[in-house]
């Protein structure tokens, strides 16, 4: 093994370093509850890396002085792809100050200048719609994204800055190594994520099991209560003269109302599963619930979008009464996010084997880090709010065998997109 490849291989430690402390981060915020410490952070380790490739380049022997070989680009190709353009501009200046404080301004540096900016136009195209290719198309762009700059940093140096004191085989080598470090960094990086989101899963879950089993405690004996009290009440206030009193008495109806509402809500995700299967058309759901929901959206200053066409059906199998409940509180949410009003609007649609309901609002939208907590009891959005309904919502779909998901701008809008089985 040459000294070139044992330098490269270094480079590829701290790499790896840099994604070992990526996964300490994550787990000890989801094992400790730091929610102060914000996905932002992330950039600090493609930092390090970039930090520890510059200072500890191929050795100089093998290399000009005025030029550094290293493996920055592995680290600057997939904080970009996997953090956005925000973190690629400041990876992008980072590394430029960097060299340009270590080396000076050099023949290295003009091979950076001119490489860079160059790699990072397809760069910065690509990481707008990276996250959402499949596994393997992620691992091949990662990588052909590598072997570009390699060949960019190879053809700059050699035919632009007519740098040819760097033997052949060095550049096979760099070549090999930085292409073979991308493949395996973004598998492990993408194995990183993928326990990441199996703990976000399991911490969710155990949540959910507390409330499903305070929820199978909750029976009729906690409402009956309720009920015989609000019917005593209604009885004062329909007796009552003095104008104050009667006010006392129907804050306490409407207080009863709402801690009624909670418990259905707890009742309601105990027992989520469909009892009764049966085939619906999702499309006259939605308008039914439309009609249910327009005098909410009127109050709040919010039009509904919904063009119902009779002769256009999807069907699904499930419970009625359950995805209608499930269809109100997502209504529900999306109208009281249009504070000072605005357009919810629904589109059905048929993709494969699946009927897709997107549902969008132009409110006040959502952080990726509350999207990501969504379903979780006692989270909301909203000043006075449980979250249960939510929760209740994500709880109906998971038994019809559907999915959601859900994309915000912050300021703009929030689509909630659901995704449920086609029943011929």
């Amino acid at each position: 093994m040459s000294f070139v490849t044992k330098d490269l291989l270094i480079n590829f430690l701290f790499i790896l370093l840099a994604l070992f402390l990526v996964q300490m981060f994550y787990l000890i915020k989801y094992a400790k509850k730091i929610h102060w410490w914000k996905d932002g952070y992330i950039a600090v380790f493609p930092i390090l890396a970039i930090t520890f490739c510059l200072l500890f380049p191929v050795n100089g022997a093998y290399v000009p002085d005025d030029y550094r070989m290293d493996l920055r680009r592995i680290p600057y190709i997939l904080g970009t792809l996997y953090g956005g353009w925000p973190l690629g501009s400041l990876l992008f200046v980072f590394i430029l100050l960097l060299r340009l404080l270590i080396g000076g301004y050099d023949v290295g540096f003009l091979s950076t200048l001119i490489a860079l900016p160059i790699l990072s136009i397809p760069l910065f195209f690509i990481t707008k719609y990276f996250l959402h290719f499949s596994l393997k198309n992620r691992i091949i762009v990662s990588t052909c994204l590598s072997i570009i700059g390699s060949l960019l940093a190879m053809l700059v140096s050699v035919f632009v800055l007519h740098v040819t004191s760097i033997p052949i085989s060095v550049w096979v080598q760099f070549a090999i190594l930085d292409v073979a470090g991308m493949f395996v960094i973004t598998i492990l990086w993408e194995a990183i994520r993928a326990n990441l989101l199996v703990l976000q899963r399991l911490m969710k879950a155990e949540k959910l099991e507390i409330v499903s089993h305070l929820a199978a405690s909750i029976s009729h004996e906690v409402r009956n209560p309720l009920t015989a009290s609000r019917g005593f009440m209604q009885m004062l206030q329909e007796d009552e003269k003095e104008p104050a009193k009667k006010c006392y008495i129907s804050i306490a109806i409407n207080e009863l109302d709402r801690a009624k509402e909670i418990i259905d809500d707890y009742l309601l995700f105990a027992n989520s599963a469909p009892e009764r299967n049966e085939k619906m058309n999702i499309s006259e759901e939605i308008h039914h619930v439309t009609h249910i929901m327009t005098p909410l959206a009127n109050m709040n200053g919010v039009a509904i979008d919904f063009t119902f066409d009779e002769e256009v059906k999807f069907f699904v199998m499930g419970e009625r009464r359950k995805l209608q409940q499930c269809l109100i509180n997502l209504f529900k949410n999306s109208i009281e996010a249009m504070q000072d009003g605005g357009t919810l609007t629904i589109k059905v649609g048929k993709e494969g084997g699946a009927v897709i309901v997107d549902i969008i609002d132009t409110g006040c939208g959502m952080t990726q880090e509350q999207i990501n907590r969504l379903g979780e009891p006692y989270f909301t959005t909203k000043e006075k709010g449980t979250g249960l309904g939510t929760m209740v919502s994500f709880s109906i779909i998971h038994y019809m065998k559907g999915k959601v998901s859900v994309s915000s701008v912050k300021g703009k809008e929030t689509c909630f997109s659901l995704e449920f089985p086609l029943c011929e």
